[in-house]
């Protein structure tokens, strides 16, 4: 399928040519005509599948027909996206910005974190779609600076992850002052039951897509796990940054203070590193972000609030300096890499006190990660504390016993190591490889 063959308007064809883009990705082809047809929406599918073009095309074409039909309309907001985070809105508002290019639309993204002024202003000159995360929507309600009155479509993105941080209660206020009559969206990368609660109250019998499941893992990642000491990691993140090959690396520390130490090591160590998390300015986040784009800084590390919707060109590896205690957030951090059918890798470290997190990862995914035991740190860990029972499993985990007397499983041997290693230097140039599609998230874009 072709963009051209979804009765796509020629204006947004053009700019979806000019971005390079010609196939849609699976959520596109399904949620596009849905949304054409003007019905609301259920959308499960995780960072990367490229949902943020799959509703911002049809607004903008729904826009657009409603404008022609209306052209002396004064200019109101039509279209509100609430989503969690500052980087996030900023990447919605570039698609709409892309997409959009030769339509007469007017478009902005309003976050909190910086002075209101220059946001008040573009909005006072009219917009027609706005993109704004809920703390700093709700200011500007709250003080008469806007209004959701004439909003035709409303999209609630990343909905789980809303829910995460704490702003369901303000998801509520906002939801209260919409108008009743609109069409409405709801994106969630799981699906829980709180989440699936609040999407009952938001929805008028939706059409469900569902793409790649959370459970699953891109084929095109290539994943591993260093087993090693708490105090050892630091260690062996530099040993394995000074292959110069890693061009680029998002890390992944569980909390603010963890990624700051974690980018204060590297830079001790001679590796250009940026730490970005919510502690962080508004300018402090862009400006990383900006740099780890342009290959200025090597590495970002990254909280998993800050690090959602970041989308970085040619990504080649993701390195798990410690383990998630929540399953579906590893599949979420190593999605980052290995996406729109090009080639990434996934390291992860697990010490001792995290080897039932990556339990329940092995559990989730279906499937054991390959231990790499060829590093100067490695940890002798139980077999039996990172398997996950199965019958198809049991044999291989008692041939590992009697064949290893760490306890390791060996599902990387020493001549897999190699393998391994050549698939590291050799996924930059794979990730070059293959089609453009929309939303690309090579494209910066999500």
């Amino acid at each position: 399928m072709q963009f051209s063959d979804l009765s796509l308007i020629d204006p947004i064809l053009k700019a979806l040519a000019e971005e390079g883009y010609s196939t849609p990705t699976p959520i596109q082809q399904q949620a596009i005509p849905i949304l054409l047809n003007q019905r609301d929406l259920l959308g499960c599918a995780q960072t990367g599948t490229g949902k943020t073009a799959a509703f911002a095309i049809p607004i903008l074409q729904l826009l657009s027909e409603d404008k022609y039909k209306n052209p002396r309309a004064p200019r109101r907001i039509k279209a509100l996206i609430l989503t969690p985070t500052r980087e996030l809105a900023i990447q919605i508002d570039d698609s709409f910005k892309a997409y959009g290019r030769h339509l007469d639309l007017r478009h902005t993204v309003i976050f909190g974190g910086v002075s209101q002024h220059g946001q008040v202003n573009t909005l006072k000159s009219g917009i027609d779609i706005l993109t704004a995360t809920p703390g700093r929507l709700l200011d500007l309600m709250s003080q008469g600076l806007v209004s959701l009155r004439d909003i035709q479509f409303f999209v609630l993105d990343e909905a789980d992850r809303m829910l995460d941080m704490g702003f369901i209660h303000d998801v509520k206020k906002v939801i209260a002052r919409l108008p009743e009559r609109r069409q409405s969206l709801f994106f969630s990368a799981t699906m829980p039951p709180d989440v699936a609660k609040l999407a009952d109250t938001i929805l008028n019998t939706p059409a469900k897509v569902e793409v790649t499941p959370v459970s699953s893992t891109a084929d095109t990642i290539q994943q591993a796990v260093y087993f090693v000491d708490k105090d050892n990691k630091r260690k062996l993140l530099v040993h394995i940054l000074n292959d110069e090959q890693i061009e680029s690396a998002l890390v992944f520390a569980r909390t603010k203070h963890g990624a700051d130490k974690v980018a204060k090591d590297l830079m001790k160590a001679g590796i250009q590193a940026e730490a970005i998390h919510g502690n962080k300015s508004q300018n402090a986040r862009q400006r990383a972000l900006s740099n780890f784009k342009s290959r200025q800084t090597r590495v970002l590390v990254a909280t998993d609030i800050a690090a959602r919707g970041i989308d970085v060109d040619e990504l080649s590896h993701v390195i798990n300096y410690e383990l998630p205690n929540v399953p579906e957030t590893y599949v979420h951090r190593i999605g980052r890499t290995g996406r729109a059918g090009n080639n990434g890798i996934a390291l992860s470290f697990c010490d001792a006190e995290e080897t039932a997190f990556l339990k329940d990862i092995h559990k989730l995914i279906g499937k054991q990660v390959p231990v790499i035991n060829d590093h100067p740190y490695v940890l002798n860990v139980s077999a039996n504390a990172v398997t996950f029972p199965t019958s198809q499993q049991g044999q291989g985990r008692k041939n590992g016993n009697r064949n290893s007397q760490n306890g390791q499983r060996r599902s990387t041997s020493s001549s897999g190591n190699q393998s391994f290693r050549r698939d590291n230097r050799s996924a930059g140039a794979g990730n070059r490889a293959g089609n453009k599609r929309a939303d690309n998230p090579h494209s910066g874009r999500r």
